[in-house]
């Protein structure tokens, strides 16, 4: 399988899952007469990043990806701008699928073996193959940021489950047989 077909699709359906987080958090705060951008800035522990930072790593983590599998300029994520409402969240979420939705598959091709470097603050350096990189890297990060903030907003009391979180899998569902 291409790593188009690995990274693509799931960064679509899991963004698209956060976004319908997002919408359940907004209706919540709603319904309880609560600013729904309070949860933005709702982390899990002092020393972690905010709600609105795991949306926007997450958003970052997907195009990142495709950038360094398609050979392109890696992008530079703005580490200054905040996400400063739901709406806002939601909005960077449709963009980067819409991104996603709309490059050419064929960039993709010789992507497992195209080199990744990946340069870190200090100096670290990690050289991988576009197959190493979306096993051991990409995917990795991605899935951290998407389950911080589903985690984020459980903590915040938005009730979610595992329909929220892989609504995407009920197209493969269906009912046995009795």
């Amino acid at each position: 399988m291409s790593l188009h077909r690995w990274t693509v699709p799931t960064h679509i359906h899991m963004l698209e899952a956060l976004g319908g987080q997002l919408a359940k958090a907004e209706a919540f705060a709603n319904d309880r007469g609560e600013a729904s951008s309070d949860m933005l800035t709702a982390r899990l522990a002092p020393d972690m990043f905010p709600l609105a930072t795991q949306v926007r790593f997450a958003c970052f983590q997907s195009l990142e990806c495709m950038d360094r599998l398609t050979g392109a300029a890696v992008r530079a994520i703005d580490t200054v701008a905040g996400i400063e409402t739901i709406a806002a969240a939601r909005a960077l979420i449709a963009e980067t699928v819409r991104t996603l939705k709309s490059a050419d598959p064929t960039l993709w091709d010789g992507a497992e073996t195209r080199p990744v470097e990946i340069v870190l603050p200090g100096d670290l350096i990690f050289d991988m193959t576009g197959e190493d990189f979306v096993r051991d890297w990409a995917l990795a990060q991605f899935y951290f940021h998407i389950v911080t903030a589903y985690a984020i907003l459980r903590r915040h009391g938005v009730g979610l489950g595992k329909a929220d979180y892989v609504p995407y899998m009920f197209a493969y569902a269906r009912k046995r047989a009795e």
